[in-house]
């Protein structure tokens, strides 16, 4: 299969981080709710398989590379073999508001899947990362000759759909104190490592990540998390979060302050 790359560096590194094949972290009130992407690959045979990696293209994106643009023209899906794709929305005034960040066995660029239109999103490798970029009409050709490749499909746009319907959920009810509160907790869930002083989110997030996360300022996360630092509920270094009192994230999310 072919392949390309965005830089001319080494392959990308191994990370222990980044979580199960098929994880996605998003911003959701009810995860349970939502469930879990489903992986792609998961219900294809080894040759259905093969057959969808020839017919692909192997592509390396290396961490800040741009994987797609909103508003240019869709031309597939991304597999993503390695990595962590950032998938986002960038309004006219420079803010952005980030949908999710993928991980391994997600695909990325929909909802066209067939590539007949442009694409509404921006995504960009949060983590060096191997994609396998398959065109709109090879697409097409192969979910007509692999009804288990439809199916996958079809479960992943379904899954992505409750994503979109939880995003605007948590923007149109919640402040986003308790936005920050709850992201704070996915990050927990989806990154924690024990510590003995707490739980260490052991993925690095700037304070403008998480801000893109919640739909906040970078200011305003920075002030709320010295805050929150000064209170003992977490403590923030080098991009690397501890959590001290996750019951008191908790509190707040189920509270909140209404600021932001």
């Amino acid at each position: 299969m072919p392949a390309t790359a965005t830089s001319p560096s080494a392959t990308p590194e191994a990370s222990p981080t980044l979580g199960e094949a098929g994880h996605a972290l998003l911003l959701s009130e009810h995860p349970a709710l939502i469930g879990g992407p489903p992986n792609l690959l998961k219900s294809l045979s080894p040759k259905e398989r093969a057959l969808l990696f020839d017919q692909g293209t192997r592509r390396v994106f290396y961490r800040g590379a741009t994987v797609f643009r909103q508003g240019a023209a869709n031309d597939g899906l991304y597999l993503i073999e390695h990595g962590r794709i950032r998938v986002f929305y960038g309004a006219p005034s420079g803010r952005e508001i980030t949908l999710a960040y993928w991980h391994p066995g997600n695909f990325v660029g929909a909802p066209e899947v067939f590539g007949e239109r442009t694409h509404m999103w921006s995504g960009i490798a949060a983590a060096n990362s191997v994609v396998v970029h398959l065109r709109g009409a090879v697409l097409r050709g192969l979910v007509a000759r692999m009804p288990a490749l439809a199916i996958g499909l079809i479960e992943g746009l379904a899954f992505k759909g409750r994503c979109y319907s939880a995003l605007a959920q948590m923007l149109g009810t919640r402040s986003v104190t308790e936005r920050l509160a709850r992201l704070l907790l996915h990050l927990l869930d989806a990154y924690g490592v024990a510590d003995p002083r707490g739980v260490l989110v052991s993925a690095s997030f700037t304070h403008a990540d998480l801000a893109h996360m919640v739909g906040a300022t970078r200011q305003w996360v920075t002030i709320s998390l010295k805050r929150l630092g000064e209170q003992g509920v977490l403590e923030t270094h080098r991009g690397r979060i501890l959590i001290l009192d996750p019951q008191a994230l908790r509190a707040m999310q189920e509270e909140g302050d209404g600021a932001g």
